[in-house]
């Protein structure tokens, strides 16, 4: 994906907190303390050593140094250091994980060929969505009878010159 400006602002939370946080202009945002709940961001999110996470995530950008449960889906990368304990089910299409790390969960590294379900659950858009793009020729489609395919990077490629 295409890199995207975001200022240089770091909006730092050291707290306990609990229920839902969207962002949806690029941040830099790090938490240090405990949160609970879900979690959506534009830009890249960081996970402190001393932080606690029981939460459903979905970032660009994704460092983790501490710990973490629950539904991570990173649609740029992840990174986990050699502090991160991560407990729960990875959705990203590149991630580098540190020697010490502990990751106890399921990855899914979508690539190739993905159908609109997969493209549904990667993109956080409806089916109905997507398949109105197709429709209207908005998005780069493969067809298989009546199966819709989408190619991985050609969907990235797609995003990035839309982001």
């Amino acid at each position: 994906m295409a890199k995207r400006k975001i200022d240089d602002k770091i909006l730092d939370v050291n707290a306990a907190m609990q229920g839902s946080l969207i962002f949806s202009d690029p941040v830099n945002l790090r938490i240090n303390g405990k949160f609970e709940g879900t979690l959506t961001t534009k830009g890249q999110l960081i996970i402190g050593q001393s932080a606690e996470v029981k939460a459903d995530i979905i970032a660009e950008t994704l460092i983790i140094s501490g710990n973490v449960r629950g539904k991570i889906k990173a649609t740029e990368n992840l990174s986990l250091t050699s502090t991160a304990q991560v407990y729960g089910d990875i959705t990203v299409p590149k991630i580098a994980i540190e020697e010490g790390a502990i990751f106890i969960g399921r990855c899914n590294m979508p690539e190739g060929k993905i159908t609109l379900e997969e493209l549904s659950e990667y993109l956080s858009i409806e089916e109905s969505k997507i398949a109105e793009w197709v429709d209207n020729g908005k998005i780069p489609v493969e067809r298989e009878g009546d199966k819709l395919l989408f190619d991985f990077k050609e969907v990235e490629e797609w995003i990035s010159t839309r982001a």
